[in-house]
């Protein structure tokens, strides 16, 4: 008998090339562009808007790696109910810097509520303040 040549037969195919780095890529980039896009979304795009007025009690920057500004109202519909406690959260300096020399005061807040922000890295809470005024006394 001789080779395959001589016989005729189909040499054998070459064998595929395997994409192993582009595979890789794939399984890493894809889900980190997902991550990204859905965040930048959630940031994006608010869910509600509003004010809410109340007695500024608590005002801190808080943070390991993301410092963001979380400060807490006291809201009372009558006087001597128990106030309802408002969270929320400042990623804008300018707004912070208002609100920092308001402590104790009464103070109203524009925010935007985001739902589905996916870490704390951006606040603690889902609703961003973004105005701050202090309410005259009567």
């Amino acid at each position: 008998m001789g080779t395959n040549a001589e016989s005729g037969a189909a040499a054998a195919p070459p064998k595929k090339k395997r994409h192993w780095k582009l595979i890789l890529a794939m399984v890493v980039l894809v889900p980190v562009v997902v991550f990204v896009l859905y965040t930048w979304a959630a940031l994006a795009f608010s869910y509600s808007k509003g004010e809410r007025a109340g007695y500024l009690q608590k005002f801190s920057q808080k943070g390991w790696l993301c410092k963001t500004w979380e400060g807490e109202i006291a809201m009372a519909s009558l006087p001597g109910t128990m106030p309802q406690i408002f969270t929320f959260t400042v990623r804008n300096d300018s707004v912070a810097g208002v609100l920092n020399g308001l402590s104790g005061q009464r103070v109203n807040i524009t925010y935007e509520q985001h739902k589905g922000v996916p870490t704390s890295c951006f606040g603690d809470t889902e609703y961003y303040a973004i105005g701050a005024k202090a309410i005259p006394a009567p």
